[in-house]
């Protein structure tokens, strides 16, 4: 949807850039100011059942049984749980739970048995008068796992290291890591020991934690035979073509670069793409007009949340188009302007995402972007042009490989 329809109570521009947006979803032995240097690599089980798993910030955690009751933040954790056949135990979403949930429907509706059911979760963040969350949420959900990075929520107003411990304490530890989505700096009590990992490598951790291995190995096989294929037949740099990813709003372009590190880019930057805002100092507080936009002039604009989320491309791709500057931008005349993925992207979207920026940039290698409709599913792909095979992640999903 265009800006002007963002459900109330929606994120700005800025709390999705910075905070990882209305679709960022969500412990640990240790808080922010007390990250371990222990090894990354999971533990093992014990003879006891008991199990430990390490990301930083929250270092080593121990279970005793998989999480049944589990708050989550972002996207990229609710996809997760759902890949490793947990979706019903989140309680909850950073911000719009129906829009949150409407981005995961759009991408499982092509999976066979697959879906998030959203009824019932509490909305963490209100969306207005700043990004925040009431800690007596915490205690009304008795969550058994935070799957939040305590760093992001110690970057909320009023919220200090006791509260943090004190919450890993009395409810239940953290498990999560936001800053790796575009390896920003965390609060200054968490920076001496933050790490920051691959999509992926968060993907492995949390599937140690609902004891899911098997599943995040096959998906992770998946992932990696696509990303060889495409790599393998990838145009020389000459001959592709320049890409700019935005969001655009109140006519105007923010821009983000496109082969920075970071899971924000995971569907992006393995396709080799020419960043066509490499050389800029770009930060989630730049934005461009569109003479500036027009002196840039990408071959390619991806705009970000295009797929069943906030923004509508199809209403704004003809907005700019009707613009006497930016119907002269090259994606314009030639039709360039797409619907990009969520940056805060678990493991599931990330093959869907991946799928169509390569079909958006090089159709003449892996087939045509058939369009998308806003509002709708991604879009239907023919098995003889699909870069994956729908029914085998479904039935990873499922546990029946």
């Amino acid at each position: 949807m265009s800006d002007s329809d963002a459900p109330t109570g929606g994120p700005t521009r800025r709390e999705i850039l910075q905070y990882g947006g209305a679709l960022t979803v969500g412990s640990g032995l240790a808080g922010c100011s007390d990250l371990t240097g222990r090894s990354e690599e999971s533990a093992g089980q014990s003879d006891d059942g008991t199990y430990s798993v390490t990301m930083a910030p929250a270092g080593e955690v121990e279970f005793s049984s998989v999480p049944q009751n589990v708050m989550v933040y972002s996207l990229l954790y609710a996809d997760m749980a759902v890949a490793y056949g947990h979706g019903d135990a989140v309680n909850s979403l950073g911000f719009d739970a129906e829009a949150g949930g409407n981005t995961l429907d759009a991408y499982y509706e092509r999976l066979d048995g697959v879906s998030f059911d959203r009824d019932g979760l509490a909305q963490l963040n209100t969306g207005s008068g700043g990004v925040n969350i009431d800690g007596e949420l915490f205690y009304e959900l008795d969550s058994d796992l935070h799957l939040v990075d305590p760093c992001l929520v110690l970057s909320f107003d009023g919220w200090e290291q006791f509260d943090i411990e004190e919450i890993r304490t009395n409810i239940g530890p953290w498990f999560g890591n936001n800053y790796s989505r575009s390896h920003g700096q965390p609060p200054e009590d968490c920076r001496d020991d933050y790490q920051y990992y691959t999509l992926w490598e968060i993907a492995e951790k949390v599937a140690t934690v609902f004891q899911a291995r098997s599943r995040y190995e096959e998906l992770h096989a998946i992932r990696e035979e696509m990303v060889e294929t495409i790599q393998a037949d990838l145009p020389p740099e000459t001959e592709r073509p320049t890409v700019g990813t935005v969001i655009f709003m109140e006519e105007t372009f923010f821009p983000s670069q496109s082969t920075t590190p970071g899971f924000s880019n995971a569907h992006v930057r393995p396709l080799g793409v020419v960043d066509a805002f490499a050389a800029d100092d770009v930060t989630y507080e730049t934005s461009y007009d569109y003479e500036m936009m027009l002196e840039i002039d990408p071959d390619v604009i991806l705009h970000q949340y295009g797929i069943a989320s906030y923004y509508d491309v199809g209403a704004i791709r003809e907005t700019i188009s009707e613009h006497p500057v930016g119907e002269q931008l090259s994606a314009v005349e030639n039709d360039r302007i797409y619907p990009s993925g969520n940056p805060v992207q678990g493991p599931i979207m990330n093959l869907f995402q991946l799928e169509a920026t390569a079909k958006q940039l090089y159709p003449d290698v892996f087939g045509e972007w058939p369009g998308y409709v806003h509002g709708e599913p991604y879009p239907e792909i023919s098995a003889d042009e699909q870069l994956f095979d729908r029914q085998e992640i479904a039935e990873i999903i499922a546990g029946d490989r």
